[in-house]
């Protein structure tokens, strides 16, 4: 009787010294259960931030075009554009010549008709190297600067307008284009000077509608005389360069 109480004291002094240490070490076990749910969570976000990132990667690699494949449109764009220029380039060019050809006739036809010429059918005796060719020339642009002295007032000063100034505004269009197509110049000078013998009289009367100066009307007409000679003779073209 004795020996089973002091058995049964025994018993339960050890359960409750064992449920006295589950106690103490629960805490332990429910913090490290915690820590290890917290790097599972940790774990888990990294895992879902490289997948995004990879997917993302992935997308713009597969949106953006490779160098190669740049290169290659760059080089069929260059290709389709030199090719569309050269069809395009002979029939503009061709156009231009053909409506230049067409206008240089209509003002060489119309120059025919209004301006001096000789009456008969001789051969002009006013050929370069002859002296005639020489007086022609040098009276053209003798005329030109003379012009200018009297549209600018500087020869027969006068304070009112008078013949002096208006024969030099007209100067270029009575003396020198005259005296110049009086020459066995070339074709192309020629054209120059048609061109001039109708352009000078719109200039000499539309100028002076805005703008009521004997002198900047005759520098008009000298502007337009070598702008006429710089477009008709090719003076600026690579070519006339070269020639020179």
């Amino acid at each position: 009787m004795g020996g089973s109480v002091a058995l049964s004291v025994s018993v339960r002094s050890s359960c409750s010294s064992i449920a006295a240490s589950n106690a103490s070490l629960l805490p332990l076990i429910q913090k490290r259960n915690a820590k290890g749910l917290r790097m599972n969570g940790l774990l888990a976000i990294k895992a879902q931030s490289d997948t995004s990132s990879e997917a993302e990667r992935s997308s713009s690699s597969a949106s953006s075009p490779s160098p190669l494949d740049s290169t290659a449109a760059t080089q069929v764009q260059d290709a389709s554009e030199r090719f569309s220029s050269a069809a395009d380039g002979p029939a503009s060019q061709s156009s231009n010549k053909a409506l230049d050809k067409d206008l240089t006739q209509a003002v060489r036809k119309t120059a025919a008709t209004f301006a001096p010429r000789a009456s008969t059918k001789t051969k002009n005796p006013a050929v370069p190297g002859t002296t005639l060719y020489t007086v022609f020339e040098v009276q053209g642009y003798l005329s030109m600067a003379f012009g200018g002295l009297l549209s600018y007032n500087l020869v027969f000063p006068s304070s009112e307008p008078d013949i002096w100034r208006l024969m030099g505004m007209w100067s270029v269009w009575m003396f020198t284009i005259p005296s110049l197509r009086a020459r066995d110049c070339s074709n192309k000078e020629k054209d120059a000077l048609n061109y001039l013998f109708l352009a000078v009289p719109l200039i000499n009367v539309v100028l002076p509608l805005v703008w009521k100066s004997f002198a900047a009307v005759w520098t008009a007409d000298v502007l337009a005389f070598f702008a006429m000679y710089a477009w008709k003779l090719d003076w600026l073209s690579s070519d006339q360069k070269m020639d020179n």
